[in-house]
């Protein structure tokens, strides 16, 4: 009797004991489980650029019919792309299917926004060399578009600088682009204008080597501007703002909005600071104003006294902080959410998302939720 439950106990401890391996390996498998998909989940809402220092661009071909998991696996394999599973969710989560075929020119720095919005333009019919074209991108300074002509053209940085500047050929535009350049010197802050044509360069490829001089490539730029805007110069009249004005409130929507739903939000919080007669503050602004990318600003950097920084200063400033998309112009035209008196916003610069806050104290808190994030990223671009 004794030997016989010794055996059954020990058949017992036997079935227990691989009863607890199976369950650990269980607990184990679902934690294995659960931290691949949380970092799954992280990584395809992560729309940022592989390489925000690198611009150099790089020709890709899509072909008619590619899908957003084909065009991924082409810009992956160009190593244009910090997660393909970014690109397609974004593609997904904003219900984009009208992505074209055609020949384009990326670069690492390019966010996946900027992708998916150059390929709903649509791309170049046949092969664009790069020693023979510039490319204005979206959200593009005057300084950066003057370092491409200097690398990829006949046409040297102080050339190009001096032509956005130059008042004579100003005022011959002005004539021959009626409606365009007229409220550029009207503001009280004109005198303080950085490059004249700041703003009025329209994001395109353009073939340099059309051009005679640099004149006539800066008039190039210039001309697509109307082309896009003249038939909004009514609408634009209907907003109660300048055309200086409203390219000045999209300059700063191109850079902090991430999809043209975000766009438009936050051209209605501008445009309700503006009405409540707020200082805009935005750090594209204060960034042009000292002539730095990095991400985050000190409290030092705020107080900067340059006529650009618009924590300071009220108002719409001299003018344009880049060149903005025809989508920043429309969000400027079509706001949203203004009812909701949305005067402050933040975006996590992880994962892109932007939270809206109708007062101060609201706003600090969602501050404080994504610092940690937002951190995160400075100290990686730093480095």
């Amino acid at each position: 009797m004794n030997n016989g439950n010794h055996r059954g106990r020990k058949r017992r401890s036997r079935r227990g004991t691989n009863r607890a391996i199976v369950i650990i390996i269980i607990l184990l498998a679902i934690i294995v489980g659960g931290v691949s998909f949380v970092i799954h989940y992280q990584d395809s809402r992560d729309y940022s650029a592989l390489n925000t220092q690198d611009k150099k661009s790089k020709q890709i071909k899509i072909k008619a019919g590619a899908d957003a998991d084909q065009i991924a696996d082409k810009l992956d394999k160009a190593k244009l792309l910090r997660s393909k599973s970014a690109f397609t969710h974004y593609v997904a989560a904003n219900n984009i299917s009208n992505l074209k075929s055609g020949y384009y020119l990326f670069a690492p720095s390019d966010t996946v926004a900027d992708m998916v919005k150059t390929l709903q333009s649509g791309g170049a019919s046949s092969p664009l060399n790069n020693q023979e074209t510039v490319t204005v991108r979206e959200g593009e300074t005057i300084d950066d578009i003057a370092t491409e002509v200097n690398n990829k053209t006949k046409f040297t940085k102080a050339e190009f600088l001096k032509a956005v500047n130059d008042k004579a050929f100003f005022n011959r535009l002005k004539d021959a682009y009626p409606g365009l350049l007229d409220s550029e010197t009207s503001s009280e802050q004109a005198k303080d204008i950085r490059y004249r044509l700041e703003g009025y360069l329209y994001p395109a490829t353009y073939n340099w080597k059309d051009a005679n001089n640099v004149r006539e490539l800066v008039n190039q730029m210039v001309a697509q501007s109307y082309i896009q805007l003249k038939d909004r110069f009514k609408s634009i009249k209907d907003s109660g703002l300048t055309v200086h004005e409203m390219l000045t409130v999209a300059s700063l929507v191109e850079r902090e909005g991430v999809d043209q739903t975000s766009r438009q939000t936050i051209a209605g919080v501008f445009l309700n600071r503006i009405d409540d007669k707020m200082p805009l503050q935005s750090d594209v602004a204060t960034k042009y104003a000292m002539k730095t990318n990095k991400p985050n600003l000190t409290n030092k950097d705020v107080q900067s006294k340059n006529p650009y920084n618009l924590y300071r200063y009220s108002g719409f400033g001299p003018g344009p902080l880049n060149n903005p998309s025809l989508e920043a112009i429309d969000a400027v035209l079509n706001p949203s959410d203004r009812d909701k008196q949305y005067l402050y916003f933040v975006a996590n610069l992880k994962t892109g998302k932007v939270y809206y806050s109708a007062n101060y104290d609201e706003h600090l808190g969602k501050t404080d939720d994504v610092q940690d994030a937002n951190d995160a990223v400075g100290n990686a671009n730093n480095n």
